[in-house]
C-alpha cells in the first residue's frame, strides 16, 4: 500500500475543523483500511470521516469543552470544591452527559469489592477521567486515561493530578496491535461505552482488545439507548455481545443493570495486581 497515498488522505481529513485534533495515527489507520477496500482518494476521504464521526464526531454534538477554561477552573477551585467542577464538566460530552444520575451508584457498585485500587488504564476515555472524584481509589492513584483526542490527553496531563491521582494522558489507537506493550500493569481497566466505536473501525478489534488489556479486572459498559434516546433492544444485543467476547476466556464475569447503562466487571484469572 502506498505510504503517500496514506499521508495524503491522513493530511486532509486532520486538516478538517471537525477532526484536527484527532490523532493522526488513528486517521492513518483508517485510510489504510479503505485503501485496503480499493476507494480512490476522494472516496477514502469521505469514508474516514464517516468512520470518524461514529467513533469521535457523534459524541462531539456542539458542546466541546474549552480544555484552558476548564484547566484553569479546577486550578483555582479549592480541593473540596473541584468534585462539583467536575460535575459541570461531565455534562460536555454525550457519553458521560449519560451517566450523571449514576456517577455514586456506578463507581461504588464496580469498585466496592475491589479495594484497594492502586493503577487504573482508561481506554477511549473520553470525558471519563472526570469522575475520578466518584471512584473509590486509593491516594495517588496511577492513572492512565487513553483517548484518540490529541488536546483532551494533553488536558490531562495537567488536570489529573489536581484530582488527587498520579495521572498523565495518552493519544493512542487502542484498536491497534501492540497498543499496550510499554504500558506496564494495571489493577482495573475501564472500558466505558468503547467497544461498539472500536468495532466501527475494525470488527475484531473488542475480542483483540480484551484479550490484550494489561490489568487484572475489566469494567466493559455499553449504552443502553442511542444518542437519540431510543432503547432498540441495546441491552440484550449487548449482552449477547460481551457473551460472544468472553466465551472461550477462563474469565469470572459479573453483569450489572443500571437504569442508564450496562456494565460487566471481568475478573482475568491470569493477571496479577500492578
Amino acid at each position: 500500500m502506498d505510504d503517500a497515498v496514506i499521508a495524503a488522505i491522513t493530511a486532509e481529513v486532520a486538516d478538517s475543523r471537525k477532526y484536527r485534533g484527532v490523532a493522526r495515527v488513528l486517521i492513518a489507520h483508517l485510510a489504510a483500511i479503505e485503501l485496503g477496500k480499493g476507494r480512490r482518494h476522494k472516496e477514502a476521504v469521505k469514508e474516514v470521516k464517516n468512520r470518524l464521526h461514529q467513533t469521535v464526531g457523534a459524541y462531539l454534538d456542539g458542546a466541546e469543552m474549552d480544555y484552558a477554561a476548564a484547566l484553569a477552573r479546577l486550578r483555582a477551585a479549592l480541593p473540596d470544591d473541584r468534585k462539583a467542577v467536575c460535575y459541570t464538566m461531565l455534562d460536555h460530552h454525550a457519553s458521560s452527559r449519560e451517566r450523571l444520575k449514576l456517577l455514586d451508584e456506578f463507581y461504588t457498585t464496580l469498585f466496592g469489592a475491589l479495594a484497594p485500587v492502586t493503577s487504573v488504564i482508561d481506554l477511549a476515555c473520553g470525558l471519563n477521567p472526570l469522575a475520578i472524584p466518584w471512584m473509590p481509589l486509593m491516594p495517588g492513584a496511577r492513572y492512565l486515561a487513553i483517548d484518540v483526542l490529541d488536546d483532551l490527553a494533553r488536558f490531562y496531563d495537567d488536570a489529573l493530578p489536581l484530582l488527587g491521582v498520579d495521572g498523565r494522558g495518552l493519544s493512542r489507537d487502542v484498536s491497534r496491535e501492540g497498543v499496550f506493550d510499554d504500558l506496564g500493569q494495571f489493577d482495573v481497566a475501564l472500558v466505558i461505552k468503547a467497544l461498539p466505536c472500536l468495532a466501527q473501525i475494525d470488527r475484531t478489534a473488542p475480542a483483540r482488545l480484551l484479550q490484550s488489556i494489561p490489568a487484572r479486572v475489566l469494567i466493559v459498559s455499553y449504552p443502553v439507548r442511542s444518542l437519540s434516546g431510543e432503547s432498540k433492544g441495546m441491552r440484550g444485543h449487548y449482552a449477547e455481545s460481551l457473551a460472544q467476547l468472553t466465551a472461550d476466556q477462563p474469565w469470572t464475569v459479573e453483569r450489572f443493570d443500571f437504569a442508564d447503562e450496562l456494565a460487566f466487571r471481568i475478573t482475568k484469572a491470569d493477571r496479577q495486581p500492578a
